[in-house]
């Protein structure tokens, strides 16, 4: 099976590894979910586009503003302020928030510049979170580059998928192996 509406669009390897996550995930009775900044929620779209294994995808959060990070994943406004809206902590809060807002067995959050935003930031800067129920969050950055919106977008729903991956494979809490980090960091980054 492919990815129905969006496969023209979608490199080769995203759409495998959209269908190889769902795959597992179905044979595992584990249930996905999201929370989404600067991918926007294609990762999501990707994951309820697979026909026969929407099933496996419990919800999605689209949360681009700070505020909306607070009000639907239960973020302390404060960890924004502190760290930026693009930290290894606001990633890690998210993702745990989007299982506590959830009944999903496995949650993973985007946060990052899909383009330039300010002076200082860094365009394809993203920071990655994954969370199991009973386990310990993992974090992970990726420096893409001035790749564009589009460019990024595609290339942190790969790594997001992969992290997903990686989740259903994780037994204990140690990282996975794409150089993950197990406790909460952070970095003064701001915007979105």
């Amino acid at each position: 099976m492919t990815a129905e509406t969006l496969s023209p669009a979608l490199p080769e390897d995203v759409e495998r590894l959209a269908q190889t996550l769902l795959t597992r995930a179905c044979a595992e009775s584990l249930t996905l979910a999201t929370a989404e900044s600067c991918t926007g929620g294609l990762i999501a779209s990707i994951l309820t586009d697979v026909e026969g294994m929407g099933h496996a995808f419990e919800r999605g959060f689209i949360v681009y503003t700070g505020r909306a990070k607070a009000d639907m994943l239960a973020l302390d406004p404060g960890l924004i302020a502190r760290c930026g809206a693009v930290s290894a902590g606001v990633a890690i809060a998210m993702a745990q928030g989007a299982l506590a807002a959830s009944h999903a067995d496995i949650a993973v959050a985007v946060t990052g510049f899909a383009g330039p935003a300010g002076p200082d930031d860094e365009p394809g800067l993203v920071h990655f979170a994954s969370a199991r129920r009973g386990q310990a969050a993992t974090h992970h950055v990726a420096h893409f580059g001035d790749i564009g919106r589009g460019g990024v977008r595609v290339a942190a729903t790969r790594v997001a998928l992969e992290m997903m991956l990686g989740e259903i494979d994780r037994t204990a809490p140690e990282a996975g192996n794409f150089g993950l980090l197990p406790v909460v960091g952070s970095e003064s980054n701001q915007g979105d």
